[in-house]
């Protein structure tokens, strides 16, 4: 099995997240090195921090995010695993999907509203019935005050939970796949978006392997409680803020440890083609975040990678330019409509360290010996 750092099982968030990193997370930690001190100013479904190599030391982590909820989850998988599986192992009906919204953005974000001022501040059921309609909902605007009590489309996504059990289960789409995404030997794999909670679930025995294993609630609901107790267990020393970003970026949070890598990887500019409405916080203009790395990408002590598109922004040529294609969304999961996700960009200060070229190296020496 693969490991992430502190030998942790190979995990990912459990819910889809527009803009996800996980793709390059290893290209990332590949110039990073094994940091002293890491920080995540707009970490999302923490791609990148999920993703860091078993091997590393580094031990002070940092990671931030503006939009309540997402913070709010993170503290509450950190410090109550159990009880946010227990709130969000429940299956899609639109019929509760709605009133949880609803909820959610009234009487839940004021459960939430002092998680900034409050260190211990958290809700397990808000994470929970959060998780839930992440991977049950559609599109853009889940918990976001904006949206009204319109009815929702649940033909091709918002699978939720229990995503597909042959024979049992119809095939409803691509995406929205929610909670259990694949069993093997059980679960074909339908799409790449919105898979949820069961990426894959592990062997739970010895027998009952075949093809026509029945996938039933419990072995479903013991792989969400084991999930949600390997992310509280990753996450035992990450510090999760919950603000703006400048905040985590301070002289005083950057002092610690003699290397610091910085991933900012902020809501594009919608200005640039990006669809609005993907995030509850949306930033209009990236150019205060560019200005910022810009200003500190001659640090040494500082490996800073800044994510955009392509013309998105003016980075000095001493900087590495870093090219890469995204999955396709599931509103383009029949073909790239607006082509931005090959227009994806990470840009590398001067000081992080260069791609491993050895293996090139290595090839090039064979074929100049054969030739």
């Amino acid at each position: 099995m693969e490991t992430t750092n502190q030998g942790q099982p190979n995990i990912k968030a459990p819910f889809p997240y527009f803009g996800g990193k996980s793709k390059v997370a290893s290209v990332v930690w590949e110039r990073f090195g094994d940091v002293s001190n890491y920080v995540e100013p707009f970490c999302g479904s923490m791609a990148v921090l999920l993703g860091r190599p078993a091997d590393h030391r580094g031990r002070c982590e940092t990671v931030n995010d503006k939009n309540h909820f997402i913070a709010n989850f993170w503290r509450a998988v950190k410090n109550d695993p159990e009880a946010v599986a227990d709130w969000a192992d429940w299956p899609v009906n639109e019929s509760d999907l709605f009133p949880r919204h609803k909820w959610l953005v009234t009487e839940g974000a004021e459960r939430i509203a002092g998680i900034n001022d409050d260190p211990f501040l958290y809700d397990p059921q808000v994470a929970g019935w959060w998780l839930w309609g992440q991977c049950a909902w559609i599109g853009s605007g889940w918990c976001s005050s904006k949206i009204n009590n319109k009815q929702i489309h649940l033909g091709h996504a918002g699978q939720g939970i229990n995503r597909k059990i042959p024979n049992q289960i119809p095939d409803l789409g691509n995406a929205g796949q929610g909670i259990n995404r694949k069993i093997p030997n059980q679960i074909p794999d339908i799409g790449r978006a919105g898979k949820g909670i069961n990426r894959i679930i592990p062997h739970l025995g010895s027998t009952g392997r075949g093809i026509n294993l029945v996938c039933n609630a419990t072995n479903r609901r013991e792989y969400i409680m084991e999930q949600m107790q390997q992310l509280a267990c990753r996450l035992r020393d990450v510090r999760v803020c919950c603000g703006d970003w400048k905040r985590v970026l301070t002289r005083g949070a950057l002092n610690y440890g003699s290397s610091v890598g910085i991933f900012l990887d902020p809501p594009y500019s919608y200005t640039t083609g990006r669809a609005k409405g993907c995030y509850t916080d949306e930033m209009q203009d990236t150019s205060e975040v560019r200005q910022w790395a810009i200003e500190h990408g001659d640090d040494p002590r500082l490996r800073i990678a800044l994510c955009g598109y392509e013309g998105e922004h003016e980075i000095p040529d001493t900087w590495e330019k870093y090219e890469w294609k995204a999955n396709a969304s599931y509103k383009t999961h029949r073909g790239d409509q607006t082509g931005n996700r090959h227009r994806e960009r990470i840009w590398f200060s001067p000081h992080c360290l260069r791609a491993n070229t050895t293996q090139d190296k290595t090839s090039m020496d064979t074929l100049f010996c054969l030739l």
